[in-house]
């Protein structure tokens, strides 16, 4: 299947490049993508009687996602649409989006039910209205459609010049009348019924931004691009009441319907204003997000207001103030600006912390959204930044975090993550048991503004001890200082008079006992220091060929890699202090490295968006694919399950799965210097359906509406021809196949069965499930004669002989039935009966081995196929060999019988790993 995109961004997206992409690489498979809320697109909302809750529709690039307003819990994402939403609304039946020049109608915001087409631009503006949906495009074309029907009901198109419709709403008792709003400032209440224009209004100059109609009858507010806001009589054509506020444009209008007369109006640049219409003044007034208000919603009959911004964020505001304000309720909000640096926090790979260009420090759960958590923004001086609006314009905030380092052993008893930012000397502490920013600013004596003499000098990278206690921090300036994190005083200068090295330090690594620190510079030197001493002088000093651009470390392995300006990676020992491994491929500059939990990869992204996993143990590189946004940063769960990546100007933090996990794989070589295939990134949702199979799905449901129900239901013998069917037979009919001798052994009598005085005369019977006699050698001549006619000389039984009429019937069913009814201890005969010392034939023994590959490629009777071949090889093993043709045939089945067992193997691996999730889930 040929995607277009696989990734979905809140920012506008370069062209994929041109071909299919792959679903995954080798060893990676897209999962999915964490950190999105919400884009510039307005949000929907619906109330839902059965759940007796609101319903909440955002979108989010190329889906849209659905929450609850009772507790903002994500219930479901959409499927992915050809290109990116432009608009959606929604009724009491479906949910529609607006994507690529067409309009989708989804029921439940899972499956397809309408599709509309027709659209010569994109659509910007719909309204569901009864039966019918009105939809405007950037053409300026206004269409009525038909919901049922898919059908066009009306097509109007306006002059661009005299009326550019930039808004719409529908005024409620107004039958089949619609209001549009336009960038001259007119206003036209157009009959979709008659198609005329009722009249047309004006009453300001400048662009209608929003029109909302108003609680009562024939009143709707109108806002304007300039801030003025008219509350407007429709039927009198009469200005009831003028407000302005001074932010700019009116994004969005809302009136409350809980009680208390009030307008609330949104703005371009984060404010919410409330108007008291009694009282015809200003009521209050919320900063509510950073950017600009896109969706200001009142919910039905309740005092809270929903809205969402392209800050990538949504909030329910509450009116219970004391002076009749608001104040948040509920937040879900992602990052605003791009991450920079991501890490799996702790051993159970659930929590990945993030840090972005928003300086602030966020917590995304890998289980569930409700469990993300913002542990706030960098700031100089917290306690003024608190009393200051968080949106205003702080002079106290941080520059971005580019790099942090945590560790979990002391994590509820003082601060565990150190992070260092760009272009300045301090260094954060920050908790991740309390979710804040800590006290302490780690910044070395020589730096304090009173002794300091280089004023460019800043923090370029980080390291803590395994312990929890201390934080290595290493500087432009060359220095590398040690650093108690409880306390924030410094303990070490490493390096006798002079700092530890001569250019900027650019990666640093510590052991697990604490013995050595291993630092590297730009110019190439890598330097081995005693962790202990005052004044610590390097033990060994590695030169190598470049300058070091950044340094990973595997605590267990005590392995360090080291990325060079060059684009090359060294692997190096800490115990023998040599370079063990040099990896070359990659063609721009190194972003970030990982290696697997157990130390056997290496996982390495660059500027030249590819990502490459080399295998340590053999020098080679497995496996390697390019993304369309250059990796900057990725990290590995400790449990080996997933792979986590940070992208340029990307807000989401996207997961892929570990297919070596689940799946047997077969690694190889591959020239690091071939073209990587490319893979687009992960969806919203693991299990995001695309475009296509949702449109499958549709023509499917309209084929079973227009077919007749048959209220007979059969039980079907195999639900499908992919999965494995099991025969349903008793485990003692064939379980105990190979262990006969020993059971008869064990069953055999002390003293011989004694004969009756008279015997009754009995007809012999043949085993199995139903009683049948046995006739087979009874005579059938109708001749009178008594001369047995002899068809061959051979002895085989009822089973060979059905055997050996399939080598010209290719008939194995009649086969399964027969042996299938069988007894164990006649179906363990009749297969000893095969060989020709034992009575039977060559063709026989072949036709059976051709009647154990049937079973296997029918994927029924799976265990009886495997214990009738067990009995077989046991009884006529050393036999086989002897005929080239049942070797060959022996060859076939034992292909179908790896094929099959492949198949059941990845179901039962899937199920385990499904199960084991839903155990860590429900812990």
């Amino acid at each position: 299947m040929t995607h277009l995109r696989a990734e979905d961004s809140t920012v506008e997206e370069e062209k994929a490049p041109r071909g299919i992409i792959k679903e995954s690489s080798q060893i990676f498979r897209r999962n999915r993508a964490l950190g999105y809320v919400t884009n510039q697109v307005p949000a929907v909302t619906r109330y839902v009687q059965r759940r007796r809750d609101t319903l909440l529709i955002t979108c989010i690039g190329r889906s849209f996602q659905v929450y609850t307003a009772s507790h903002l819990r994500l219930l479901h994402v959409s499927g992915l649409h050809p290109d990116e939403i432009t608009a959606l609304a929604m009724d009491r039946q479906h949910t529609y989006t607006a994507s690529n020049k067409c309009i989708y109608a989804w029921r439940a915001g899972k499956h397809i039910r309408h599709v509309y087409r027709g659209h010569k631009h994109d659509v910007h503006l719909l309204l569901p209205f009864g039966q019918n949906l009105i939809a405007v495009d950037r053409n300026n074309v206004l269409k009525v459609w038909n919901i049922p029907t898919d059908d066009v009901y009306l097509d109007v198109p306006f002059n661009e010049d005299e009326f550019l419709i930039t808004a719409l709403a529908h005024p409620p008792t107004y039958v089949n009348k619609i209001v549009l709003g336009s960038q001259q400032g007119q206003l036209k209440i157009l009959n979709i019924k008659k198609n005329t224009i009722v009249c047309t209004l004006s009453h300001h100059e400048k662009r209608i931004s929003s029109i909302e109609p108003a609680p009562a009858l024939d009143v709707i507010g109108v806002g304007y691009s300039d801030g003025t806001i008219i509350v407007l009589n429709l039927k009198f054509d009469t200005v009831l009441i003028t407000f302005k506020q001074e932010w700019g444009v009116v994004t969005q209008l809302s009136f409350r319907t809980d009680g208390p007369p009030i307008m609330i109006s949104a703005s371009g640049n984060g404010h919410l204003a409330f108007w008291n219409l009694e009282e015809r003044k200003l009521a209050g007034q919320l900063q509510a997000h950073e950017k600009q208000v896109t969706t200001a919603i009142c919910l039905p009959s309740e005092p809270v207001v929903f809205t969402t911004s392209p800050d990538n964020s949504m909030k329910l505001f509450v009116f219970d103030m004391s002076d009749g304000g608001a104040r948040q309720l509920r937040i879900r909000e992602g990052h605003t600006k791009p991450p920079l640096f991501i890490r799996y926090h702790g051993a159970s790979g659930v929590s990945i912390l993030s840090a972005g260009e928003d300086s602030t420090l966020r917590v995304f759960s890998t289980i569930s959204e409700s469990l993300n958590k913002s542990m706030g923004r960098a700031t100089y001086n917290s306690k003024a930044t608190k009393k200051k609006n968080r949106f205003e314009y702080d002079k106290n905030s941080m520059p971005p975090i580019l790099e942090f380092t945590s560790d979990v052993a002391r994590e509820k008893e003082w601060d565990n993550i150190a992070a260092i930012h760009a272009g300045i000397i301090q260094t954060t502490t920050w908790s991740f048991h309390k979710s804040r920013l800590g006290d302490h600013r780690l910044v070395p004596k020589k730096f304090y503004n009173k002794n300091r003499i280089d004023f460019q000098a800043e923090t370029t990278s980080i390291t803590s001890t395994h312990c929890g206690n201390y934080v290595i921090i290493g500087y432009s300036s060359g220095d590398v200082e040690r650093f108690n994190i409880q306390s924030g005083l410094h303990r070490v200068s490493y390096g006798d008079s002079q700092p530890a090295h001569e250019a900027a330090v650019r990666g640093l690594a510590c052991d697990n006992l604490n013995q050595y620190v291993v630092s590297g510079c730009s110019q190439g030197l890598v330097k081995f220091w005693p962790f202990k001493g005052t004044t610590p002088k390097p033990v060994a000093v590695l030169r190598l060929a470049d300058g070091v651009a950044l340094m990973r470390h595997h605590r267990e392995s005590s392995m360090v890699a080291i990325g060079l300006e060059t684009f090359k990676v060294y692997l190096v020992d800490m115990d023998t202090r040599v370079v063990i491994r040099r990896f070359v491929g990659h063609s721009a500059k190194l972003n970030d490295m990982t290696f697997s939990p157990d130390s056997r990869w290496l996982i390495t992204a660059s500027m030249d968006s590819t990502i490459k996993v080399w295998d340590i143990p053999s020098s080679y590189m497995i496996d390697h694919f390019k993304v369309e946004r250059p990796c900057i940063s990725l990290s590995m769960s400790p449990n080996g399950d997933f792979l986590a990546t940070a992208h340029s100007n990307l807000l989401g933090i996207y997961l892929w799965a570990n297919k070596t996990l689940f799946n047997q794989i077969s690694l190889r070589s591959i020239d690091p210097h071939e073209p990587a295939p490319y893979v687009g990134l992960p969806a919203n949702v693991c299990d995001a359906m695309d475009l296509d199979d949702a449109m499958q799905e549709l023509e499917v449901d309209d084929v079973e509406l227009s077919e007749q129900i048959d209220a007979k239901y059969e039980t079907p013998k195999q639900l499908t021809p992919e999965l494995i069917t099991l025969s349903g037979l008793a485990a003692s009919r064939w379980q105990n196949l190979l262990d006969l001798e020993l059971i008869k052994q064990r069953n055999k009598p002390k003293a011989p069965p004694k004969a009756p005085k008279q015997a009754p005369f009995f007809l012999p019977t043949v085993s199995g499930l139903e009683l049948r006699f046995d006739v087979a050698n009874a005579s059938t001549t109708s001749n009178g004669s008594r001369v047995l006619e002899v068809s061959s000389f051979n002895n085989l039984t009822t089973f060979g002989k059905l055997l050996e009429a399939t080598a010209t019937s290719k008939d194995f069913e009649s086969v399964v039935q027969h042996i299938t009814q069988l007894g164990p201890s006649m179906v363990d005969f009749e297969i000893k009966s095969l060989h020709p010392d034992a009575g039977g034939t060559r063709l026989a023994m072949l036709q059976f081995l051709k009647l154990i590959e049937y079973m296997f490629g029918t994927n029924q009777d799976f265990e009886l196929a495997q214990s009738y071949l067990s009995v077989y090889l046991r009884s006529h093993g050393l036999s086989l060999s002897e005929s080239p043709e049942l070797v060959k045939s022996l060859r076939s089945v034992g292909q179908s019988q790896q094929v099959a067992w492949e198949r059941l193997e990845s179901k039962l691996i899937y199920g385990t790993g499904v199960v084991a999730a839903l155990r860590n889930f429900a812990r």
